[in-house]
């Protein structure tokens, strides 16, 4: 039998940017006529390649005016041909999303899948999403899953690109590119703090500190700190987490900024789920548990650490023509005492489950550099658009199981358990993993304007990307190279409004063996959309229909044993349907983002796959300024999914669709401070967190948080 073990992820990106070279140079702009502090501010839009000009947390608005995640291009969301989503600042301040996993949810189109309290996968049209990007520059993903809490303090928004993203993210799924754009040093002082307690004896803190740190104003600095602890509504889990992050930027002339950044996260979590709840009977009845249930011993623990260094040099070579380096290192450290649930309960006495503990080791070190280009050019009369690059990363990753004695001892029924088993010493096995990934790319991608109102933005990455090592005794050999090419077209039919198309493609190298023993080819992805974009109200409101295809080929699934090897075969599974998105400002009252998404997924020959995966999606959130009384806003928020199902040997698990409501407000007592209240889940809706597994465990029932925010 095979037991899921603690795969931590390499999401986090510990970047640790050293940037390289300057490239050449004359001034990008005349120096500012009035004084030295004003000029500072043209040198910080020097770093728009990370989008920090367009920054949404002072703006106020659910959206932003230029992206970059999709292509490399600073580009208008309706410039954009493919569906963007956006998680601003303010979002995330109005409803306190302090998790990424809170983000996410948030989105147009993703499904949150929390497999355990301390581990979690995401979906997107389908399938899963294995990208993540912090500033536009990506990094290897080890495990395919999230490890921990990660912590928004340090993010200005959250994005995600739609479809398969085959310019900025070279391997991975159809599925959607996540871009975390971190918050930047700002040239004038602004200074924010809050103090925020919660249901399950949550508390909080927050710091933020930004601005000029020499008088001239040409170095400035931010500096970001948070920190949490909280009970849960979980039997025995709690956690506590704190994060900071350092960034000073320094104009070296009038046309090149170098910047220093670093970032550390700190989680710790006391008797964590490692699996979950067993979601059937022996007779094939769903258990139906208490919210509160957790399969945790008292003494289980799972502890990580994130830390990351970047430093990046961006220089104006003339009006026309940027160019940034980029060198990140990062490393992430994970550890803990871990206690695994198997078997299925009895219905009529609960018995049947069994003990497995774990003592387990990781530790990840990802190096990653980057140089990238972007600038305009004539040509038949017309100005276009040319960004090209290169990038190299390699992660490597070793962890190790020390397995517990007494796996198989029986348990009591989980109504009664109470945690109490005794730590075990963890000598009766071992295993664990060792392997490398590195990759290397090139890409280059144009804007064409062909005449006034159509655009072509054409594109291509080539990639070559190899594994060697083990894991849990599985070979992670492989080695592929691919181009994959990036096609897309918008024809403005207004001012404000666009029709578009575009085509990318991209594909994953696989370590999995087939019956042979070779490794499988790569997947092959592909992603197709047409649609309509708009921008509205002084390019405050975006919005964008659209329809899409997206296709896998060749994606491992298993297909028995030879001898004590588990080999795969490749499979097919493709996705249709349509994606609604809007954010921003409606009036200069009411702020909203919606979004809606609805698919349809086969094997290629007509039978459902990946039924896990909710085929409705709804998400919306609106906030609104109270007239008469200026001082309050009030807010409310509504995330509806359809239902979804597991096929298991024992029957099927079942998650009736749902709807999860909650609400805000904030009352502003001065131009500086105000308090503020959130209530999650406000009809106590019971559900289960994910049906990823066939086990699960049930999301948090109603609660509530109040704040006292000050900002300068």
């Amino acid at each position: 039998m095979h037991f899921p073990t603690p795969l931590p992820s390499a999401l986090r990106r510990r970047p640790l940017a050293l940037a390289l070279a300057a490239f050449c140079a004359s001034p990008a702009f005349a120096a500012d006529p009035v004084t030295t502090e004003e000029r500072v501010l043209s040198a910080v839009t020097v770093t728009d390649s990370a989008d920090a000009s367009d920054s949404t947390e002072r703006s106020g608005l659910y959206t932003t005016r230029k992206s970059s995640s999709a292509t490399g291009l600073a580009l208008s969301l309706r410039e954009t041909p493919q569906t963007v989503s956006v998680v601003s600042r303010s979002q995330m301040n109005d409803f306190r999303l302090d998790s990424v996993n809170e983000v996410l949810a948030a989105s147009s189109g993703i499904t949150v899948e929390k497999v355990e309290t301390d581990r979690t996968y995401y979906t997107a049209r389908g399938f899963d999403i294995t990208n993540f990007l912090v500033d536009g520059i990506g990094q290897p993903f080890a495990y395919g899953n999230v490890n921990g809490d990660i912590d928004t303090a340090l993010y200005d928004r959250i994005e995600a690109v739609y479809g398969a993203n085959g310019l900025t993210s070279a391997t991975g799924n159809p599925s959607a590119t996540v871009n975390f754009v971190r918050k930047r040093p700002t040239a004038d002082f602004a200074a924010s703090a809050g103090l925020s307690a919660g249901s399950w004896g949550k508390t909080r803190v927050d710091a933020d500190v930004s601005g000029k740190l020499i008088d001239s104003g040409r170095i400035r600095g931010r500096f970001v700190f948070a920190r949490e602890d909280a009970d849960s509504y979980l039997d025995r889990y709690s956690r506590d987490k704190t994060v900071f992050s350092g960034i000073v930027e320094a104009d070296l002339n009038e046309s090149t900024v170098l910047t220093l950044g670093h970032q550390q996260q700190r989680n710790n979590n006391h008797s964590p789920l490692w699996g979950a709840l067993p979601m059937l009977y022996s007779n094939g009845q769903p258990t139906h548990y208490d919210s509160s249930t957790s399969t945790s011993a008292n003494w289980a623990y799972w502890n990580s650490r994130s830390t990351s260094t970047f430093v990046e040099l961006a220089h104006e070579i003339n009006a026309d023509w940027s160019a940034k380096a980029t060198l990140t290192r990062s490393q992430y450290d994970n550890n803990g005492a871990l206690f695994y649930v198997y078997g299925t309960p009895d219905a009529s006495t609960g018995l049947g489950l069994a003990a497995y503990p774990s003592l387990y080791d990781m530790k990840n070190r990802q190096t990653q550099a980057d140089v990238s280009a972007q600038g305009r050019f004539s040509l038949g009369g017309r100005q276009h658009e040319l960004t090209f690059g290169a990038n190299s990363s390699e992660s490597v990753l070793d962890d190790v199981s020390h397995y517990g004695r007494g796996i198989g001892t029986p348990l009591p029924p989980l109504q009664n358990w109470d945690g109490n088993y005794p730590m075990p010493s963890f000598d009766a096995s071992v295993n664990g993993s060792h392997f490398v990934f590195r990759q290397k790319s090139a890409y280059a991608a144009t804007r064409l304007a062909l005449n006034d109102d159509l655009k072509l933005i054409v594109g291509a990455r080539s990639t070559h990307a190899e594994s060697n090592g083990t894991s849990y005794g599985v070979a992670r050999e492989s080695s592929a190279s691919r181009v994959t090419p990036y096609t897309g077209l918008l024809y403005d039919l207004t001012a404000n409004l666009s029709v578009y198309a575009s085509h990318t493609a991209i594909f994953t190298p696989q370590y999995q063996p087939d019956a042979s023993g070779n490794p499988l080819q790569p997947v092959v992805g592909r992603s197709r959309e047409v649609g309509l974009k708009g921008e509205f109200l002084d390019k405050k409101l975006n919005a964008s229909l659209a329809f899409f295809k997206t296709e896998q080929h060749n994606i491992a699934e298993q297909a028995g044993t030879i001898g004590p090897l588990t080999v795969y075969r490749g499979i097919e599974a493709n996705s249709q349907g349509i994606q609604l998105d809007a954010s921003g400002q409606l009036t200069s009252r009411l702020q909203m983002s919606v979004g809606y998404t609805q698919l349809a997924m086969d094997d290629g020959a007509g039978h459902d796959v990946r039924t896990y995966v909710p085929r409705r999606l709804l998400r919306t959130a609106l906030t609104y300024r109270v007239p008469g009384i200026e001082a309050l806003k009030v807010g409310g928020s509504l995330n509806w999914q359809s239902d979804t199902y597991r096929n298991t040997s024992l029957g099927e698990i079942r998650q009736k669709a749902y709807a999860v409501l909650n609400l805000m407000a904030r009352y502003d007592i001065d131009k500086k401070w105000s308090v503020s209240a959130n209530l999650n889940n406000v009809t106590n809706e019971k559900y289960i967190a994910s049906l990823y597994w066939d086990q699960a465990y049930y999301a948090a029932p109603r609660n509530a948080s109040i704040a006292l925010n000050w900002r300068y």
